[in-house]
């Protein structure tokens, strides 16, 4: 099963890419206390990650809340994190630089925090000028439309691209659009049944860590760059 060959990878960023969803979920849950609803890191993570702009307004909406102003705040303390530290996760750069095939970023961040993280890092040269957010599409992830805009600008077929994600929405989009899906369990995972959540969502394979990427990568025959 999956044994034809792939031309491009589609990477979720925070969670995948970065190590930065600690980070995320911590401002938008000071942010959100500081708005008058209480709320920890951890409360944040199971309600916000992965989401578009659009759910997220949505909830807050319905928790009474005014979600520019949280979001301004807590962007304010995110971007204020990421001048200190960009933190990546581990081994993402051997998976980057190993494999010759055309690669892509697919978030449901905004193209503003892309441009403060990922952008900002050594890992954007890997990617051009394929960053996508869901702000390029007009339906986030869940929806298949990020994965399958990737492609066509990467000039790949998504039947023959994979995309890693450590969040069910992404998988669900991974699916949809005909991708390889892989559920990404990270170093900062904590939400418990997550592994089965991805799974549930119809992710092919399940890795933990980079490490575990890099070798499904090489299982699927994945062509090497050349060594110099």
């Amino acid at each position: 099963m999956h044994r034809m060959s792939y031309d491009a990878i589609l990477f979720d960023c925070d969670g995948v890419l970065l190590d930065s969803e600690p980070l995320g979920c911590g401002a938008l849950a000071q942010a959100i206390t500081a708005a008058g609803f209480p709320m920890d890191r951890d409360e944040a993570a199971r309600i916000f990650s992965g989401n578009g702009g659009d759910q997220s307004r949505g909830w807050m909406a319905q928790a009474g809340l005014d979600a520019e102003q949280v979001f301004a705040a807590a962007d304010r303390m995110l971007f204020q994190m990421f001048d200190q530290h960009i933190p990546h996760i581990p081994g993402i750069e051997r998976v980057l630089w190993d494999f010759d095939v055309a690669m892509a970023v697919c978030s449901n961040s905004s193209i503003r925090r892309l441009d403060r993280s990922i952008a900002r890092t050594p890992l954007a040269r890997r990617f051009g000028p394929h960053v996508y957010s869901a702000e390029h599409v007009a339906r986030a992830k869940p929806a298949p439309d990020l994965a399958i805009f990737a492609a066509a600008r990467l000039g790949v077929a998504p039947e023959r691209a994979i995309f890693i994600d450590d969040n069910p929405h992404g998988i669900l989009c991974a699916r949809d659009a005909g991708c390889l899906a892989v559920g990404f369990i990270g170093p900062s995972e904590h939400r418990e049944g997550h592994a089965d959540r991805l799974l549930d969502a119809g992710a092919h394979h399940l890795v933990h860590g980079m490490d575990e990427f890099h070798t499904l990568l090489s299982d699927l025959s994945l062509p090497l760059f050349e060594k110099a």
